[in-house]
């Protein structure tokens, strides 16, 4: 079905209520890969209940975390095969430290649809309050829905975030499992892209790719660690474009600079000559 910007735009997707428990936040963690050093007081806020922090990067799975079943991309004026779409960007702004269980109450609409000609790009916003009405986080996403182009909508603005002209401040290199997807999916993302050779072969994929919300949160881990202390209470937001797939297996290497203020972050892949993975992706300390 051809893309109804007229219909999408601005349209009201509704309310969801959910929950979500510690257990929910440590399957998470560990499909991030949290806890590969077992005895790290560090590692363990993310991978035991003693003293867990959330990391931020939760609010792209909490409501959805215990879904089986495939996603679908079907909103007002929008209809899209499963198998052309990619993730296009990811924010999440942290109004407050995420609590380690919790209900709440999500309200999303579409922000915007981009026509950039061959593909097409769906904007949602989504606001997310607690159980007394107070604010949590607010999270923002874009699709890259290939061959959806064309439609006559407006191509949209850039808003990019480049790293500086100079040697990154801090590099670390992350390795992703060969079964990082497989696990990431039981957070909710059963999109068989990540898991099926046969459905992404006929997506255009040698092999199933990682999810890009797994790498957005690996990333966000990493970055975490190595300039905030580990301590994920510290990220106010998180924000980043998907440049390029993983593999799972494959290293990353991450590449942060101090900025006023900021942390402006890139990832490629070392295993594909650098390929770049993630970009103009920007941490604000809360």
């Amino acid at each position: 079905m051809p893309i109804d910007p007229d219909r999408a735009i601005g349209a009201d997707l509704g309310e969801t209520a959910f929950t979500w428990s510690a257990s929910d936040v440590l399957l998470y963690h560990l499909a991030l890969g949290a806890g590969a050093a077992p005895t790290d007081s560090r590692e363990l806020r993310y991978a035991t209940e003693g003293d867990l922090r959330v990391l931020p990067t939760f609010a792209t799975v909490a409501a959805t975390v215990r879904a089986t079943e495939p996603p679908e991309v079907r909103f007002p004026g929008i209809d899209i095969d499963l198998a052309k779409v990619v993730h296009g960007s990811q924010q999440v702004v942290a109004h407050r430290p995420l609590p380690t269980s919790g209900k709440a109450t999500a309200r999303s609409r579409i922000a915007d649809v981009l026509d950039k000609g061959k593909a097409a790009v769906i904007v949602q916003e989504t606001e997310v309050t607690d159980d007394t009405g107070e604010p949590l986080w607010t999270a923002r996403s874009s699709i890259f829905a290939r061959g959806e182009g064309g439609f006559g909508g407006h191509r949209g603005t850039s808003d990019r975030s480049p790293a500086p002209d100079r040697e990154p401040d801090l590099v670390v290199d992350v390795p992703t499992l060969p079964q990082q997807a497989l696990l990431y999916r039981l957070c909710g993302d059963r999109n068989p892209l990540h898991s099926d050779p046969e459905f992404a072969r006929a997506a255009g994929f040698d092999a199933p790719i990682l999810h890009g919300l797994c790498t957005y949160g690996v990333v966000a881990k990493a970055v975490t660690d190595a300039a905030l202390g580990g301590d994920a209470t510290a990220v106010g937001s998180w924000s980043a474009t998907f440049a390029g797939i993983v593999l799972p297996g494959e290293t990353l290497r991450v590449r942060i600079w101090r900025e006023a203020g900021r942390l402006l972050v890139t990832a490629t892949s070392l295993d594909r000559d650098e390929a770049p993975v993630l970009s103009d992706a920007v941490l604000d300390p809360a």
